[in-house]
């Protein structure tokens, strides 16, 4: 349960039709197997200790109480398993029949959940038999030792993880329009069970899935769909054994149907629990519920669930192909109303021959398409200068012909040098200011030629960089307009790539996939050998990394020691824990001292859940401290850290790699090094 993941299971035993024996047996043989596995809830079909297809059966005696026997021994079994389980049986109370979800744990029975809409329509006849249930719990007892409260408004909160309250509701309960498990999670339950007999017929099986992403979604909440299968009587109908375990409208895992197949998956309840906090809609309205408490031990969960290395980009083709058209066309269409406000008929833009220019220039391109304005009215400038290589110019002037913009050149070396002289900065001494002054210079030579022009300067750096304040404070982090200012890094690849996919020109195509070939640069350094000598992703880190934790820091809150331990799990095989430790850090540090460049940040459109802008998603101090978050770091190897395999996370041959080549990363001297850090990024 650390971190807040807790494993889930939903369990489709193989039934015999009124065998309540039978039944029990197999329930108490998979409860074993589920628990052996990690699983800490586990979900059963509904009415699964008798079988759902009794029939006129439930309306005898010795049914009904050979299944409550049944479900005392059930609890009984549970005392040494660590866990909570839900199983369904008919209960007779006060001289009517419910159909009832019984929840289990540490041998006791916690409360009896009845089924609020009882369907009697097409091949469903459950009212000849069932009553709908009641909200209010009422005490009802089984026999000497079991008083339970028996009614829809439980809910089961865990001890030892607060976060982990579950409801639940049976089968029709979610086909309703007003389903119970709306108001158990405006009551504060983060997990809804589900104990099912859905029947299969052609098609449904896709409108159930949705149904229960959808309600997982809406609800901000994990949902475990258990559903009745092979065993129950085909006399009219066929059960498939169609399990599901969604989280927050993602479908973490999902059965093979007409396999009785049990799946298992991993809820992160922090997760969940952060979604809500984070959105102030989400309102807590119904405080009636009874809260019935449980233990699990506190315990690492390991993982298994899917933990996307590249969580800003779609994994299917076709959903990135749709994702990239969507997200081209939000920053064009943001670009076309600024220059339709502002009247303006050029756009400047400074292209380096990198993927953060190009992606600008083709946004611009669509913009003034969209605008019916001659892409002639595009000025793109190639600022050549001490880091220029041939292969970025030439790919500059390539891409500048082909999209049919105004070509300008305007070389610095010779202006930049005449600055050095103007401010002391010897020309040998490759620091920041020599860096600095080459990007101010042309931001300069960008805004000047938008001013003559009557024109605006669109800015091209993208989310990633002002994340990690890549970028020089009042140079390339200014502009008029900025199009990428919400697009990682990570997924400024792949819209560059579809653009050279779809755009049928074989010329631009070429140059594009070039692009897309060349490392990331700056462009700021003098080349080695004619190559480029400064590579982005050697000084800060891989991308693909900082985009990840950028994610997780700002979609969810979470904390560096799970951020870690995701970063491990996901990029295993690829990232030592090492490695990753080193950029997290690099990323904390950065993240926190670069705020006062994103908080003056020009305009540009939001494209995702993440965004930077000072003036929607991320009010943050500039002046905020790293301290406890680097501090929570530098305990990463106090224990076993989950979801690492082989060497421990960090460790090489007995050492943990440093954070930077030369500093010293004790807490001890968090100050020094920080006032170092900073000074170093300041500008």
């Amino acid at each position: 349960m650390k971190d807040g993941f807790v494993k889930a299971a939903a369990l489709t035993p193989k039934v015999k039709v009124a065998d309540v024996t039978y039944n029990k047996e197999t329930i108490c043989e998979m409860i074993d197997m589920a628990a052996d596995k990690g699983a800490k809830i586990m979900v059963f079909p509904e009415l699964s200790i008798t079988g759902y297809t009794c029939g006129d059966l439930f309306a005898q005696e010795l049914l009904l109480n050979s299944a409550k026997e049944a479900l005392i021994e059930i609890a009984a079994h549970t005392e040494k398993v660590d866990g909570i389980v839900f199983v369904g049986l008919p209960l007779e109370y006060e001289s009517k029949l419910y159909n009832v979800a019984a929840a289990v744990s540490g041998g006791d029975i916690l409360g009896l959940v009845p089924k609020t809409y009882i369907p009697n329509y097409n091949e469903f006849y459950e009212r000849r038999y069932f009553m709908p249930g009641f909200d209010k719990p009422v005490p009802v007892r089984l026999d000497d030792d079991f008083v339970v409260p028996f009614g829809t408004r439980l809910i089961f909160s865990c001890r030892q993880l607060p976060g982990l309250r579950i409801s639940a509701e049976i089968c029709e309960d979610l086909w309703a329009p007003m389903p119970p498990s709306i108001k158990a999670a405006m009551a504060g339950a983060t997990v809804i069970a589900n104990l099912s007999a859905s029947d299969e017929t052609t098609g449904k099986d896709i409108y159930r899935k949705d149904l229960v992403a959808g309600q997982s979604a809406r609800l901000i909440c994990g949902y475990i769909y258990a559903s009745a299968g092979d065993g129950e009587s085909t006399q009219d109908v066929v059960y498939s054994g169609h399990n599901l375990i969604a989280e927050n409208g993602a479908v973490l895992a999902e059965s093979r149907r007409f396999a009785n197949e049990n799946i298992y998956s991993e809820i992160d309840v922090q997760r969940l629990s952060e979604e809500r906090r984070r959105m102030s809609t989400y309102l807590r309205t119904d405080e009636s519920y009874m809260t019935v408490e449980f233990n699990l031990r506190e315990e690492k969960t390991a993982l298994t669930r899917f933990v996307d290395p590249a969580p800003f980009v779609p994994g299917k083709t076709e959903d990135r192909a749709r994702r990239c058209e969507e997200i081209f066309m939000i920053q064009a269409m943001g670009l076309k109303k600024r220059l339709e406000h502002t009247c303006s008929k050029h756009a400047v833009v400074g292209i380096s021959g990198g993927l953060d220019s190009t992606l600008a220039l083709l946004v611009t391109a669509k913009a003034f398409d969209l605008l019916g304005l001659d892409r002639q009215g595009i000025t793109a400038i190639t600022m050549p200068g001490f880091g220029t290589t041939d292969r970025t110019y030439e790919n500059a002037v390539s891409l500048i012909e082909s999209i049919g913009a105004s070509f300008m050149e305007v070389p610095i070396s010779e202006a930049v040098r005449l600055h050095f002289r103007d401010v002391g900065q010897d020309e040998s001494v490759h620091d920041v200011t020599y860096e600095n002054c080459q990007a101010r210079e042309r931001t300069q030579i960008l805004m000047d030629v938008a001013n003559r022009l009557g024109g605006m300067v669109i800015g091209t750096g993208d989310m990633s960089e002002l994340a990690l304040g890549w970028a020089t404070y009042n140079g390339d982090h200014m502009s008029m307009y900025g199009v990428n200012v919400s697009v990682p890094k990570t997924l400024v690849r792949h819209l560059v790539r579809y653009y050279a996919d779809t755009c049928k020109d074989e010329r631009l195509n070429k140059v594009l996939l070039d692009v897309l070939d060349t490392p990331v640069s700056p462009e700021l350094l003098p080349p080695e050998d004619g190559q480029i000598s400064q590579k982005t992703e050697d000084i800060v880190g891989p991308y693909e990394l900082h985009d990840f934790f950028l994610y997780y820091v700002l979609r969810f809150g979470c904390t560096p020691g799970k951020i870690y331990r995701l970063a491990c799990y996901a990029f295993e095989g690829t990232y030592d824990g090492g490695t990753i430790e080193k950029w997290l850090k690099t990323f904390y540090r950065r993240f926190f001292s670069q705020q006062f460049k994103r908080s003056c940040l020009p305009d540009g459109p939001k494209v995702g859940t993440v965004a930077i802008s000072p003036r929607g998603d991320l009010r943050m101090p500039s002046d905020a401290c790293v301290r406890i978050w680097l501090d929570e770091l530098e305990h990463l190897h106090d224990g076993e850290m989950p979801g690492v395999t082989g060497t421990a996370a960090g460790e090489k041959n007995g050492t943990v790699e440093d954070d930077s080549a030369g500093a010293d990363d004790s807490m001890a001297d968090f100050d020094k090094v920080f006032d170092d850090f900073f000074k170093e990024f300041m500008i």
